[in-house]
């Protein structure tokens, strides 16, 4: 059983509905986080889940309303009272993700180092990779047309289930690619039909890579807040057949 929680359903621009983005799966046994906005450790005590719980940490790239929570999250692993965690967590991103945390060590100093072995970082070659084994799931990414760092990623189980997580994007064959045939497909779709913005899907091209992909689920996140005064469904499902969920903050879904 895959169950997705989305935490954040919105971007860096601040929305009364909507918390920036982050994501998270439990799935086999295994807790992930995918993205952390600014204000993902609320999210998830909000939805009922520990932070001493998660296992890994998968960012999509560095920007600022995906990565926000990271520094705030390794300062919170330092509170014995609170983090009763023993064995480690394992933070996974494109290449820089080490220079990165590299430079939070210099802004915040010994306050976001983490007491040894608590935390790994763990950096994803920037193209289609092979598949990275962490038994018992499967996961394997893809570059995006958004920053030169920015990744999606097929998280797979044992039993073949799959979730993919657009991340950030364009239109980008490398998306299609990756999501072939998923029970899911959590894709971003950031603007409105006619209000394009670089860089980033609109309703009917995140439905394009959808039909194209095959996938069997279509879930629509990662709104600004003018995707709430518009249709996204219609546009979507004029080339997308299959089902098209829109996401809300703290909507969960349950593969079988």
């Amino acid at each position: 059983m895959m169950e997705i929680i989305i935490l954040g359903s919105g971007t860096g621009v601040p929305s009364i509905r909507r918390a920036g983005p982050a994501t998270c799966l439990r799935v086999e046994g295994q807790t992930l986080l995918i993205d952390s906005a600014a204000g993902t450790l609320r999210q998830l005590v909000r939805a009922g889940i520990s932070y001493d719980t998660l296992d890994i940490l998968l960012y999509t790239h560095f920007h600022p309303d995906h990565i926000g929570e990271l520094a705030p999250f390794i300062f919170a692993t330092r509170y014995p009272l609170g983090y009763k965690r023993n064995s480690p967590v394992t933070v996974m991103a494109a290449k820089g993700l080490k220079r990165f945390y590299q430079s939070m060590i210099q802004a915040f100093g010994q306050w976001v180092e983490p007491e040894p072995g608590k935390v790994f970082f763990e950096e994803i070659p920037q193209e289609m990779s092979a598949a990275m084994q962490l038994p018992p799931l499967t996961i394997r990414s893809a570059p995006t047309n958004h920053t030169p760092q920015s990744l999606a990623y097929r998280i797979e189980t044992s039993s073949g289930r799959s979730v993919v997580f657009s991340g950030d994007t364009d239109f980008c064959d490398e998306l299609i690619e990756l999501a072939q045939g998923t029970d899911l497909l959590v894709s971003e779709c950031a603007a409105p039909e006619g209000y394009k913005i670089p860089g980033h899907l609109t309703p009917s091209e995140a439905g394009r890579i959808a039909q194209a992909a095959g996938v069997k689920r279509l879930l629509l996140n990662h709104f600004y807040p003018n995707c709430d005064e518009h249709d996204l469904i219609t546009p979507c499902s004029k080339v997308y057949k299959g089902p098209i969920i829109l996401s809300e903050d703290f909507m969960r879904l349950v593969l079988l």
